[in-house]
């Protein structure tokens, strides 16, 4: 592939994000386990989306925007990322959650907290409505327009052309790395997994396998909706991509994978045990996974290497922590410590 230029990008995030073994679970399950940790690319902009809005919010900031909209479910990392990042930015943070009676709970907690912590003005819809967000916003930036603002609307997840650049970018972070010897084993991964909520993720990795030349099986877990619904909407990103971007390559040239066995019962919720898998981890290797994606994920690839399936017995396997810690306060009673 001929080079890549990237458009604007903020510094948000903290690079390079460190990459681990799983010790244990390595001996175990008969891989060399790699964790990425991309819940450590900072504090209160954790998690795999302030990557992408690095691209996506120095695009608002170009075109002079005043407010950010965006949506997601009550707990949703990526709402709380945005709010907290488009306040750091001077720009003021505009959010669309969903609940399934459209109302508020009670109690704030988590995400949710934080994102009124911030100031954050917030409107809650109910999770059947959620399909429409885009148009929800559209409606509510016009509010906003006749205010006087400059709204710039950001999908779900941040997860379009420009922000799947944040992990085409973590390819190139992560060829770097293994250049400098930092990680451990010193061989480059044989297959990336992740947790796939929007897509977005999936794309920049399949993208920028292809453009750095990482010959590796991308894995995605979906944590909603079904394999069918996210090869559309990863291989629209990924296409979307390469025709704004000279030097990306479309849908029909890189390769990636999905499943959707791992979701469980629905989008947030959890059952008894996935949650006692969290816990069990957490005991065993002083992990944290947060119950609505990486947990999910980390779940069904450990499963998928106990059956010696996808994964080959010796090889290398990078799992991509996406964050969320903060999705677990809310679940302190389920989790029965």
């Amino acid at each position: 592939m001929a080079e890549f230029h990237y458009p604007e990008r903020l510094s948000l995030a903290r690079l390079p994000t460190p990459v681990q073994r799983m010790d244990r679970l390595s001996e175990e399950l008969g891989v060399n386990l790699l964790v990425k940790r991309d819940d450590l690319t900072g504090m209160e902009l954790s998690g795999n989306k302030i990557r992408k809005l690095e691209f996506v919010l120095a695009d608002a900031l170009a075109r002079n925007s005043t407010a950010v909209l965006t949506t997601g479910g009550l707990q949703s990392n990526h709402c709380r990322a945005t709010a907290l990042a488009a306040v750091g930015l001077g720009l003021r943070p505009y959010l669309l959650l969903h609940t399934p009676d459209g109302e508020p709970p009670p109690e704030p907690d988590g995400n949710h907290l934080l994102c009124l912590m911030v100031g954050a003005d917030i409107r809650y819809i109910p999770t059947e409505q959620y399909p429409d967000s885009d148009a929800h916003l559209a409606r509510w930036a016009l509010e906003l327009i006749a205010n006087d603002e400059r709204p710039f609307a950001i999908p779900s997840g941040a997860s379009t052309p420009l922000g799947a650049l944040g992990y085409v970018a973590m390819v190139d972070e992560l060829l770097g790395q293994h250049r400098a010897g930092d990680l451990p084993g010193g061989n480059l991964p044989d297959a990336i997994a992740h947790a796939c909520g929007s897509g977005g993720t999936a794309a920049g990795l399949a993208i920028g396998a292809r453009v750095y030349g990482l010959d590796v099986k991308v894995v995605s877990y979906a944590v909603c909706d079904d394999t069918a619904y996210f090869h559309q909407k990863i291989d629209r990103i990924i296409d979307g991509a390469a025709q704004r971007f000279d030097g990306l390559p479309g849908s029909k040239d890189v390769s990636y994978e999905v499943t959707d066995e791992f979701k469980g019962v629905g989008y947030a919720l959890s059952t008894a045990e996935e949650l006692a898998f969290l816990r069990d981890l957490a005991r065993a290797d002083a992990l944290l996974l947060d119950p609505v994606y990486s947990g999910k994920a980390f779940r069904g690839l450990v499963e998928e290497l106990r059956r010696k399936d996808r994964y080959q017995p010796g090889s290398t396997v990078l799992f991509v922590h996406t964050g969320g810690l903060f999705g677990l306060f809310p679940k302190r009673k389920e989790l029965e410590l």
